[in-house]
């Protein structure tokens, strides 16, 4: 019985960036939130070996025929969430061994579940590096010692290691849940290694619907080319990119005054820029 209570388990939920997507990889503002229908667990089990177990589906090693195989890698790709679990364990380690921060010796199982549909923009690789950093903060009892601004860097770090490119936005939606506006602005992002994160009160927001695609695509490769040609001083990309930022600004007054005519027209703005 004592073994079983030493069980750790969290919960991290999908993410929809509702308004500044993607300023938030260059310094602007956005608001995004939490949704509560979809999420990925994580289950962290003391054990004598330290041992990540690949998921019955989404690690899938053993098929049918090389037809199953081909079709699933097609529809699927090639990743499944071991590797995100390792790279959260490295990048918590790490962190800690920087800031001197002590962590005991016991070993553990990381095992984790998602139904977050993939590649859908809901943030389902960031919920469960999220889910899994939650069980390592109170396996080493360290929650206390790792700010609440500084986690979603280290969600955002796991998954850099895996060349995945991403914006601080979903894992702060994550990290703090419900909805939250964030200020990425340069001077807070210089000085303090983070934004300046504001939770809403989940009221503010109408009635949503979620509409996603079945047949999705990898936005990393789609904001991969956007990022060059910000850098390269675009000044195409640079003034639109503002004007998106701007909308997150103007997007939470209208959240507060419940203005949803006026929300509508600055996701549908949000949209007509990001194409």
């Amino acid at each position: 019985m004592a073994k079983q209570s030493a069980v750790i388990e969290h919960k991290s939920y999908a993410r929809v960036g509702l308004l500044g997507n993607p300023s938030d990889v260059y310094f602007g503002n956005t608001i995004s939130f939490s949704l509560g229908n979809f999420w990925a667990s994580v289950r962290l089990e003391p054990s004598i070996d330290l041992v990540i177990v690949p998921h019955p589906s989404h690690d899938l090693v053993q098929f049918n025929s090389i037809s199953h195989l081909v079709n699933r890698l097609q529809n699927e790709g090639y990743y499944g969430g071991v590797r995100l679990l390792m790279a959260i364990v490295k990048i918590f380690h790490n962190y800690c061994k920087e800031s001197n921060i002590t962590l005991h010796d016991g070993n553990f199982t990381l095992s984790y579940d998602t139904n977050i549909p993939r590649q859908t923009g809901l943030s389902g690789s960031s919920a469960i590096v999220s889910a899994a950093l939650s069980c390592l903060l109170d396996f080493y009892k360290v929650r206390h010692l790792i700010k609440v601004e500084v986690r979603p860097n280290l969600v955002l770090d796991a998954e850099k290691e895996l060349g995945i490119v991403a914006g601080l936005q979903d894992r702060v939606a994550q990290v703090y849940g419900g909805v939250v506006y964030m200020d990425f602005g340069k001077n807070h992002m210089d000085e303090l290694g983070h934004g300046i994160y504001t939770p809403m009160d989940v009221d503010l927001l109408p009635p949503l619907y979620l509409i996603y695609a079945e047949n999705p695509s990898d936005s990393g490769k789609v904001h991969s080319t956007v990022r060059q040609r910000w850098l390269d001083g675009d000044k195409f990309i640079r003034s639109t990119i503002e004007e998106v930022a701007n909308i997150a600004v103007e997007g939470r007054k209208a959240l507060l005054e419940k203005d949803y005519n006026k929300l509508a027209a600055l996701m549908n703005h949000n949209f007509d820029l990001r194409r």
